[in-house]
């Protein structure tokens, strides 16, 4: 399986010419090789925020780790919220991503597990900003399409198709699985795939759905 680090709250770890005489002759150089990009991907959540952290290198992408900040169940909100915040703060110091993109959050059935995790992906994305890091944010219909090229996939096959693109020897966890697909989907598409138009369409509950066009008054 695939290497995967836990963050746990009471460990916080987490053309040249070269002239000869009367003859000019062109040398050719090769070129540079393209300074790597390092991406951190955050599936945020208060019980588990998954990360996942992937070099781009022109068109190739690399591993580097994921796994994920587990707080206690039994502690406070601002307990709580304090982990994810030291444990995010741990990976900035030891990885030091140039960019992050976190899955944005949208209303669920249940009204107060929404709340606590917009306030989990809050103290995500205020840790990644005060770090200095470049935040991007997409929907899970963004990530799956770019990753799995099926807006609707399920977390399986989100894990099957990172384990593939990132050539890993086994399966990551979901959470870790999801974090690395945020980080894939914008290291290939921050300018395409995943900067999806929504013109057109309305989000509901995570998806994008064609929009009704009005009808012209009579």
């Amino acid at each position: 399986r695939t290497c995967e680090r836990v963050i746990r709250p009471d460990s916080v770890y987490c053309a040249l010419r070269s002239s000869h005489s009367a003859t000019q002759q062109l040398l050719t150089l090769p070129s540079a090789p393209p300074t790597p990009t390092r991406i951190l991907g955050i599936d945020p959540g208060l019980r588990i925020t998954g990360f996942g952290i992937i070099e781009k290198s022109g068109n190739r992408l690399a591993y580097v780790a994921s796994g994920c900040i587990k707080t206690d169940a039994k502690a406070s909100l601002p307990t709580r919220l304090g982990t994810i915040y030291a444990g995010l703060n741990e990976l900035l110091a030891q990885y030091k991503p140039d960019q992050a993109v976190i899955e944005i959050v949208f209303v669920n059935v249940n009204p107060q597990s929404t709340l606590l995790l917009g306030q989990a992906r809050g103290a995500a994305i205020t840790t990644l900003v005060a770090g200095g890091v470049e935040v991007a944010e997409y929907t899970a219909l963004q990530v799956k399409q770019a990753v799995v090229g099926n807006g609707h996939a399920d977390k399986v096959q989100v894990q099957h198709m990172v384990r593939r693109l990132l050539s890993l020897p086994g399966d990551p966890s979901p959470d870790a699985a999801d974090a690395l697909a945020c980080a894939i989907a914008h290291a290939h598409g921050g300018q395409g795939l995943g900067a999806l138009s929504t013109k057109g369409f309305r989000i509901r509950n995570g998806r994008m759905i064609l929009s009704q066009p009005k009808e012209r008054e009579q």
